[in-house]
């Protein structure tokens, strides 16, 4: 049996929807419950960040997560395959009034993305204090606690509501099927075979 970690949300519902597709019959999480078995496999309902946790510690063989969080984490995982849903970028996010310089000493960034945030700006030898925030990052930049922020963009409306614009995209994500290295190992035919399955019906 293979054990199966998907996000809650609508990544997890998509990569569903593939199993939906391979057996034709529906996949889907009883309300509330955070496993479901079928068809020889057991799906486990984590958050999203909690993904590649699960998968490097083995409590699952597989994983469906966005590339994003992937860069995030720098877990040491197979990364199998882009399933091509779930897009968005990872973007700088400023004052909708100001265009983005690189001229000061030094910037304040809020961002829940520290390591991707770090990663970018020491790769330009530009000096930024990071700060870590859960949610309403948008705020950041006007109450003056941020020069600018580092967040997920699907369409750029959540900015434009909150008086800020998308300036640079750090990165392109999209969800990726990722293996634990010694499962890969250990249940290899079966796991490329899967992977040949979903391959076929995207």
């Amino acid at each position: 049996m293979l054990t199966i970690a998907l996000p809650k949300g609508r990544i997890g519902d998509d990569a569903l929807g593939i199993f939906e597709k391979i057996f034709s019959k529906p996949f889907a999480f009883e309300e509330r419950k955070l496993i479901l078995q079928m068809e020889g496999f057991r799906f486990l309902r984590v958050r999203s960040q909690d993904v590649p946790t699960y998968v490097y510690h083995q409590a699952a063989d597989l994983g469906v997560v966005g590339l994003d969080v992937l860069e995030e984490k720098g877990l040491d995982l197979v990364r199998l395959l882009d399933l091509g849903f779930g897009r968005c970028s990872v973007s700088i996010g400023i004052k909708a009034d100001e265009e983005l310089r690189f001229d000061k000493p030094s910037y304040k960034v809020a961002t829940k993305m520290e390591n991707i945030t770090r990663r970018f700006f020491s790769q330009k030898a530009i000096p930024v204090e990071i700060i870590k925030l859960y949610g309403s990052i948008e705020l950041a930049p006007l109450v003056g606690l941020a020069d600018m922020i580092v967040d997920i963009v699907e369409t750029g409306e959540t900015m434009k509501q909150n008086g800020l614009k998308p300036a640079l995209d750090i990165m392109e994500s999209s969800a990726y099927l990722i293996a634990n290295t010694n499962s890969f190992y250990a249940k290899k035919e079966e796991i490329l075979r899967l992977r040949q399955r979903i391959q076929e019906v995207l």
